[in-house]
């Protein structure tokens, strides 16, 4: 039996839309969950991802604990994360991560990944959204991400908390939390490779157009938060 006209154009149609999605890749790569999604008939859940960065002693702690209390997103610092799992009895990673802390090196991204996506699951279903502080650091950092968790996450913005670098470290300097990098030498380490290895993965997002800036300066944190809800609000969030 010869087709009918509309049922060729049906078909038409599905292979044009099949095609496209095949061809559009996001930041990521949430397209190639959806086209497995879309041939498994299975739905999948993709995690809802805030980035927040800046520089040290730019109040990224402080808006997160703020966003977590009234927006409803889970705030998730890698660094934690790693001292965490470090003591952790009968972790998997914590001799691992020992051994990289006292040599001076980095933790494989993987295990940072591993991490942060573990905490995600143990959420549940009550977390709104991922707020990951502190993180994507480095180019290194960024790729792991996205093979790693690019298909399991949507990333919708940076929140690129940004101060002056003197504001910060007067901050870092007179905060109290009574960290042990919380000494000029230490802050000043902390700031170059902030602006060698970090800003460049805020310019890689700024490209993208994914970048929300918030001009910290000498505003208070309530003035700060307000425009962070702002940009939370904008983005549906």
């Amino acid at each position: 039996m010869t087709p009918q006209p509309f049922v060729l154009f049906l078909l038409a149609v599905s292979r044009l839309i099949e095609t496209i999605i095949v061809s559009v890749d996001t930041p990521d790569n949430s397209s190639r969950l959806l086209r497995r999604a879309m041939s498994s008939g299975d739905a999948v859940r993709l995690y809802d991802v805030v980035f927040v960065l800046g520089p040290p002693g730019s109040g990224k702690g402080t808006q997160c604990a703020r966003i977590q209390e009234n927006l409803g997103f889970v705030h998730l610092s890698a660094g934690d994360l790693l001292r965490a799992e470090r003591q952790r009895a009968g972790s998997e990673f914590g001799e691992l991560i020992e051994t990289h802390i006292k040599n001076g090196s980095i933790v494989p991204v993987e295990i940072t990944c591993k991490l942060l996506e573990n905490a995600m699951i143990a959420s549940g279903t009550a977390a709104k959204g991922f707020l990951i502080d502190g993180f994507p650091r480095n180019q290194n950092n960024l790729d792991g991400w996205v093979r790693e968790m690019g298909a399991k996450t949507k990333v919708h913005f940076v929140l690129y908390l940004s101060a002056e670098l003197e504001i910060c470290v007067d901050r870092c300097l007179n905060r109290g939390q009574g960290r042990t990098d919380d000494n000029v030498e230490s802050i000043q380490k902390r700031i170059t490779t902030y602006n060698n290895q970090t800003f460049p993965i805020i310019q890689h997002y700024e490209q993208l157009g994914l970048v929300r800036e918030i001009k910290c300066g000498t505003k208070t944190p309530d003035q700060v938060y307000a425009e962070v809800a702002q940009v939370f609000g904008n983005a549906g969030l």
